[in-house]
């Protein structure tokens, strides 16, 4: 069986610290880079994180140096340390599989997604 399941959001404020955390089920994504998103509202989705098997990190800019990602596949998790929250980080927060960039700098997911877990940071 192929899941999802996004846990660990809640609302805090500015400046403060999540933990999120992501259980996964399916070789794909055991196999595979693995990438938190955001998606806030009115929004598309948007990769702040993303790890690989090896451990090599990426963070989009408005990230970098507060998230830290990630994983353990003995226990079939991926983590997203949240430290010096900000406004803009509100949004709900999504696991999955990350493939590329394409040419065109396009990241690509599988079509399993989770419910997601929701994240406000309060003024």
């Amino acid at each position: 069986q192929v899941q999802l399941v996004e846990s660990g959001g809640g609302e805090v404020q500015v400046g403060g610290s999540l933990r999120l955390s992501c259980e996964y089920s399916g070789t794909i994504f055991r196999v595979n880079p693995m990438g938190w998103l955001r998606q806030g509202a009115g929004s598309q989705r948007e990769l702040v994180a993303s790890i690989t098997r090896g451990g090599r990190t990426n963070y989009t800019d408005s990230v970098k140096g507060r998230f830290t990602i990630s994983r353990d596949d003995a226990k079939n998790m991926v983590a997203l340390q949240m430290d010096d929250l900000k406004p803009e980080d509100t949004g709900v927060y999504y696991c999955n599989a990350v493939f590329g960039p394409g040419r065109d700098g396009t990241f690509y997911f599988t079509s399993h997604w989770g419910q997601g877990t929701q994240v406000t940071v309060s003024s």
